[in-house]
């Protein structure tokens, strides 16, 4: 028998005391948020009080839907797409619009490609200058997605995207269009090639000079083989659990392969659940009511839960903004000690996406959750039947979709754990505090061994320059390398993936090894301790600029502090090095605006947030 999430403990303290501490917080803005739906909605359902030049505007590209559009009474679905095939995970996408408008008449609905939106990939840009405008691709995203929905031909909304930015972005465009019903609809993982820890070994063999680059390309293209997610347990597939957390995904959609029976099936079912939440249904679900206070706390406990990506520390109080809430690091830090590790999923461990599904998967963690009182079973989501739909197990039987409990063991307990027996009783983030200011850590990836690293300084202003330095042999020795003006300000907070192999090399030659930076380190990344998002960022007088060659720093992931070890005097006397001047080329100098704009690291490192007030 599988356990019930409906005999579930009461809420564990330490998770309603950080809700409670958000929704207080929170009051201001997400009553000026609902306030904002309600008059939108109110106002918002007015495609049949449209000009008539103005629906025939609309409704001119469509032949088969457009006698029941016309008539104004059938729910019209807006599909906002971020496909591109230069994205293997957004490459499933490119049949979806046209399959989705027949699954939607089928439901007694019509559906319209609404709009495009940006969609970079970052495991092409890493290292690159085209990096620099990942993190504000974000931004453009959401307001892509509302230009989209700003027509107001739309009564509900389905929303495809996956990777790091592109989710994120679609639902802060969203929610700004709260009023209306929306559906996550993912495309899932690729099939496993070459293995994780295997590729990551190539890479560091390259770095030592030890194989060449046609053995490195073997090797990438071994592992990054076909259509779908990558299989690491990175930023993309964080988005996909934090998803289901929230309730914005058909239940357990998150991790099914593409071109299945499955897969297809279960985006059906999204597009035909639309109709059944909508504006004149008996079941209204609108996107921003769903997301509330207990659906971020979920998002933030399933991140923890499973080791999930750091650049969510960003990217949960970005999206939570755009609902009118505030989140920040201390509640991370609040939830991380009560959580407990549940998964061990490259880079957290050997197993990729695909064997944490075949393990349990995201419906195996959200039940044995609930089963510990460490997520909110009352949120509302889309599904029918309501949160507890989240911890059962989608699959085709008699060709047709159904879902059914979990076992109560796990499938691989080298994988995925239940509530009583975890990887680890606390959750893999940590807040670092000192002189040097506000940062996070990653501690799930790395061995408790090095949750405390004490070296002399090595600082510089790129990447390029740290992998200079380790060619020629510069850091073979116990060393913090300090990497500054990356942040959101000074070039849009670039990941510093690039840093991964020389640092794991020589973390693996028996040297103590950190990285201190105020940029980025990618979802993927692991194994070296890396105080990330440093903030106040340098440029403009973060104490990071205050840092010199040879300057000792302490790195303590127990304590939770990260300082420079300098005379308190010295540092006060201290001048700021020179800021850089800023880059262009690669488009870069046409995101100056949001450079500018940019707030820090922990409110969602926004410009078009911080620009509308939010």
């Amino acid at each position: 028998m599988s356990p019930s999430p409906a005999s579930a403990p009461a809420l564990a303290p330490a998770l309603a005391a950080v809700t409670d501490r958000i929704i207080e917080r929170s009051k201001p803005g997400r009553a000026a948020y609902l306030a904002l739906m309600r008059r939108e909605r109110d106002s918002g359902f007015d495609r049949p009080k449209l000009g008539c030049a103005n629906l025939a505007h609309a409704y001119a590209g469509t032949d088969e839907q457009r006698d029941r559009m016309r008539d104004g009474k059938a729910m019209n679905i807006g599909i906002v797409t971020a496909y591109n095939d230069m994205l293997s995970a957004h490459a499933t996408y490119y049949r979806y619009p046209e399959q989705m408008k027949v699954w939607a008449i089928e439901a007694g609905a019509t559906a319209q490609v609404a709009g495009g939106v940006p969609a970079m990939c970052d495991g092409v840009t890493q290292g690159y200058q085209g990096m620099e405008l990942s993190l504000f691709s974000r931004d453009a995203i959401a307001m892509a997605t509302a230009i989209a929905l700003s027509h107001r031909t739309f009564e509900g909304a389905a929303l495809l995207g996956i990777c790091d930015k592109i989710v994120p972005g679609l639902l802060m465009g969203a929610l700004r269009f709260g009023h209306l019903p929306m559906v996550m609809v993912p495309g899932g993982p690729m099939r496993s090639g070459l293995a994780n820890k295997e590729k990551a070994a190539v890479r560091e063999a390259y770095a030592e000079g030890k194989v060449g680059r046609e053995a490195l390309l073997d090797a990438e293209i071994s592992a990054y083989h076909g259509k779908g997610t990558c299989t690491f347990y990175g930023t993309a597939n964080s988005n996909q659990m934090m998803m289901e957390a929230m309730g914005l995904h058909v239940p357990g959609a998150a991790f099914a392969n593409p071109q299945t029976k499955l897969r297809q099936e279960l985006t059906r079912a999204a597009v035909q659940r639309l109709p059944q939440i909508g504006w004149n249904s008996d079941d209204y679900r609108p996107l921003g009511e769903c997301v509330d206070e207990r659906a971020i706390v979920n998002a933030a406990v399933v991140l923890l839960a499973t080791g999930g990506s750091t650049n969510h520390l960003i990217h949960l109080p970005a999206i939570a903004r755009a609902a009118g809430i505030i989140i920040d690091w201390e509640d991370f830090d609040r939830l991380s000690k009560a959580v407990p590790l549940l998964t061990h999923v490259y880079p957290n461990g050997s197993a990729d996406v695909n064997g944490f599904e075949d393990a349990g998967g995201p419906p195996f963690v959200i039940r044995e959750l609930l089963r510990g009182g460490l997520l909110h079973g009352d949120i509302l989501t889309i599904a029918d039947g309501g949160f507890t739909e989240y911890g059962r197990k989608p699959m085709i039987e008699d060709e047709k979709l159904v879902w059914q409990d979990l076992p109560a063991a796990s499938g691989d307990d080298t994988i995925v754990r239940t509530i009583d027996a975890p990887f680890s009783p606390e959750g893999g983030f940590r807040i670092l505090q000192g002189n040097l200011g506000r940062a996070c850590i990653k501690v799930s990836a790395v061995e408790q061994d090095r949750w405390i690293i004490e070296a002399p300084a090595r600082v510089f202003a790129t990447q390029a320059e740290v992998q200079t330095a380790f060619q020629a042999g510069e850091l073979d020795r116990d060393v913090v390398v300090v990497v500054r003006f990356q942040g959101p300000r000074a070039n849009g907070m670039p990941e510093l993936h690039k840093l991964t192999p020389p640092l794991g090399v020589l973390q693996n030659r028996g040297f103590r090894v950190a990285l201190v930076t105020d940029g980025r380190m990618s979802g993927a990344s692991g194994k070296v301790p890396c105080a990330i998002h440093l903030s106040p960022e340098a440029l403009g007088g973060g104490p990071l600029g205050k840092v010199r060659d040879g300057d000792i720093i302490r790195l303590d992931a127990e304590a939770g502090t990260l300082a420079a070890l300098v005379d308190a005097a010295e540092w006060e006397a201290r001048e700021l090095v020179e800021e850089p001047p800023r880059a262009d080329g690669t488009g870069r100098e046409l995101f100056n605006m949001m450079n500018f704009g940019a707030d820090e690291a922990e409110k969602g490192a926004s410009a078009m947030l911080a620009a509308a007030g939010l």
